[in-house]
């Protein structure tokens, strides 16, 4: 079984999110942010030395990381569905989207939340809205014709960027982006977003824009 170290407000919500699509059972330790300081908690090292959330445990070995966790997860439970091998005529565009998420666009999210909430002008705030604007353009464009990032459907690339959308929303860096906003409003009703969503709390840091 797996065992997802989840910190609550944070990315792992993705972890649960995954297994809840998978079906699969797991085992999950929760960890509270700081009150204050929104930190994750020292506790965290003890299940990864970088004290940072997700971590999973699987079969004796121990991974950190979005993105190589939700790829491997789907390659060793998936069966297939979710994620997609080099079999695929779409697997080369599958991985892209699937790092991408926690690479360029997550970077600019970042700044954003680095920068906090309001208009206050700073070149940290401007510098994480041009790249959050550039992924969320990238996406508007690649929905045309399409309900989800891949043509074949549903996988775990749009798990991962279902987390740096709303973040992206929360900061008001969306837009007027229809098919974006439609996306996010279709994978978020998934009855397994749902249930990450009741076991693992919300998502988003309660903080203002």
């Amino acid at each position: 079984m797996v065992k997802v170290h989840h910190l609550d407000y944070s990315r792992s919500t993705r972890i649960l999110w995954l297994l809840e699509e998978l079906g699969e059972p797991y085992e999950m330790a929760t960890y509270h942010r700081d009150p204050k300081s929104f930190r994750a908690p020292p506790e965290l090292k003890q299940a990864h030395p970088l004290g940072k959330s997700p971590v999973i445990e699987h079969n004796g070995a121990v991974i950190a990381e979005s993105g190589a966790i939700l790829e491997y997860l789907a390659a060793k439970l998936g069966g297939g569905r979710l994620g997609r091998s080099p079999a695929d005529a779409d697997w080369a565009e599958y991985l892209e989207w699937l790092h991408a998420g926690e690479g360029t666009a997550m970077m600019g999210v970042i700044m954003l939340m680095m920068a906090g909430g309001g208009d206050t002008p700073s070149r940290g705030r401007a510098y994480g809205l041009e790249i959050v604007d550039g992924a969320m353009a990238e996406i508007e464009a690649k929905l045309d014709g399409r309900d989800y990032l891949l043509a074949s459907g549903f996988s775990a690339a749009d798990i991962q960027f279902g987390y740096v959308v709303a973040v992206a929303d929360q900061f008001g860096a969306v837009g007027a982006r229809p098919r974006l906003r439609a996306w996010l409003a279709r994978v978020t009703v998934r009855p397994a977003y749902l249930a990450a969503i009741e076991k693992g709390g919300p998502w988003l840091l309660p903080i203002a824009r």
